[in-house]
């Protein structure tokens, strides 16, 4: 093999493969997960709003094993953002700053950010109640870890950890990828939406609904911006106001849920 054969272009195909295998080994798996999820809770006793959606649950009855594999999940769910990083780096420029996560913008990613926190979050809470009193969502328990001394911090990078995770591959790595391989932008925002809804179907079709609106704002906002630290840092503010105030507030207050 020579040289050149070595520096040849990725082709079309091989980009589209590998697309393939980094959402199958990430959130593409999630999605076929959720589906069957799904399916269980809609063919189950009473049907999907007598179900329960829990995140965040207990690993082990022993407190400190229960925090090593808290850790380790964290950890290991990071693994594809690495992979998709790496694939990246094949390209020309910097994967960083291709993905808008370097730290050029610290004050405008952190504003934006919140800006979008603001705009995302009170639709979606009213788009959420608005489903489960229409029965299309599952009773949702978004932390449901013994109350120690470490499941605050642990909730607080379970949201950084799901907003890297997400952000990262469903925004910037795939609507990288399906441009360099020329699919129209409606197609890919479409893609994108529709794939961040479908791995949260494990919680209802409200959920699914909500989360791809969400896709469709956020895609919008990378296609404009070219960052992804902006969506990162509203993905992981919605999460901690979920996850830490679902276990530090009053049940009573999530009834609705």
């Amino acid at each position: 093999m020579t040289v050149d054969e070595l520096a040849r272009p990725v082709s079309r195909r091989m980009l589209g493969t590998e697309t393939l295998l980094v959402l199958g080994l990430s959130l593409g798996q999630s999605a076929v997960y959720a589906l069957v999820s799904l399916i269980a809770k809609l063919t189950a006793t009473g049907g999907l709003s007598k179900q329960t959606a829990a995140l965040n649950t207990s690993a082990s009855a022993r407190p400190y094993l229960d925090l090593t594999y808290q850790l380790l999940g964290i950890v290991f769910a990071l693994l594809p953002v690495l992979l998709a990083v790496h694939l990246l780096a094949r390209d020309p420029g910097d994967p960083a700053r291709t993905l808008g996560v370097d730290f050029r913008r610290p004050a405008s990613d952190l504003a934006r950010g919140a800006g979008l926190t603001a705009l995302i979050g009170l639709p979606g809470l009213a788009l959420f109640w608005a489903a489960a009193q229409l029965g299309l969502n599952a009773t949702l328990v978004p932390a449901a870890l013994p109350d120690l001394w470490w499941t605050v911090p642990v909730l607080i990078l379970a949201a950084v950890q799901n907003a890297v995770l997400e952000e990262v591959i469903v925004v910037g790595y795939l609507i990288t990828r399906l441009r360099q391989l020329n699919w129209r932008i409606g197609a890919v925002l479409a893609t994108s939406a529709l794939l961040r809804g479908s791995y949260h179907l494990y919680q209802g079709f409200g959920a699914f609904v909500g989360n791809a609106v969400m896709g469709v704002i956020f895609g919008l906002f990378y296609l404009r911006t070219r960052r992804v630290a902006p969506l990162i840092v509203a993905h992981t503010l919605l999460d901690i106001f979920a996850f830490v105030g679902y276990a530090m507030l009053p049940k009573s207050w999530f009834d609705w849920l």
